[in-house]
């Protein structure tokens, strides 16, 4: 699925979503974010960040409303279209992971360069096991590369999570809370890792952290108010 090498990587106009008639959970007029920035998205518990990631990624579709990714509005389309372009151009870090129980920690972080061949043409000439080894390596779970994630500590498979995403350098990058489980060494670790890899390809990041001492990390913040009736997204520049 092709993109729009001259739009934003986010583009929100006049998106609404509720799980239940009448009951918003996020609300934003308008909201831009541009190619290559980081972005530290923060609000109280109740705000919608997650939901709002969700919508960014097309796991969910908007109520109302249009949500573009890299110039393609993801509201319109299928389900299995929104997949496509999800394996191709985003890399995503779940709260809870996502990772398929059954394989090694080397075949979850391949998954989104054997599932898309788009993305495994962004490796070049490297080969996949090579590059998902070296990320496993610099988030220090190489030890485990061939153990199955169930194996692993929560941290660990964080990282694991992590890895899958950052594998293929997707355009845009969504974290919610990567950093959860992860002392301050390996939580410092990967900050560089991360914003290394967002540089190195120009990748946007959208990072969701209650953690708010992380916030002078990024370019910009926005902060999420939980929702009434009059709320919307408050985007600020640090």
């Amino acid at each position: 699925m092709t993109v729009d090498a001259a739009a934003p990587a986010v583009a929100l106009s006049n998106v609404r979503f509720a799980y239940c008639p009448g009951r918003d959970v996020v609300s934003i007029d308008s909201l831009t974010i541009n190619r290559g920035e980081t972005v530290f998205l923060h609000g109280p518990s109740g705000s919608g960040k997650t939901t709002l990631l969700g919508l960014l990624a097309g796991v969910l579709t908007a109520t109302s409303g249009s949500v573009r990714i890299l110039g393609q509005d993801l509201t319109p389309l299928s389900s299995g279209a929104r997949d496509a372009f999800r394996a191709q151009h985003l890399g995503y870090v779940f709260q809870q992971f996502n990772l398929i129980p059954y394989l090694s920690v080397r075949e979850n972080i391949l998954l989104p360069v054997r599932l898309d061949r788009e993305r495994r043409a962004k490796l070049g000439t490297t080969d996949p096991v090579k590059a998902a080894d070296a990320l496993a390596a610099e988030l220090d779970i190489a030890s485990a590369i061939h153990s199955p994630v169930t194996e692993l500590s929560v941290g660990q498979q964080q990282r694991v999570a992590v890895a899958r995403a950052l594998i293929g350098s997707p355009e845009v990058i969504i974290c919610d809370e990567p950093t959860s489980a992860l002392d301050s060494d390996r939580r410092e670790r990967f900050l560089e890792l991360l914003f290394a890899s967002c540089h190195k390809v120009g990748a946007t990041l959208v990072f969701v952290s209650h953690d708010f001492t992380l916030q002078p990390l990024f370019s910009r913040t926005v902060e999420l108010p939980e929702i009434n009736s009059a709320s919307a997204t408050i985007a600020k520049e640090n």
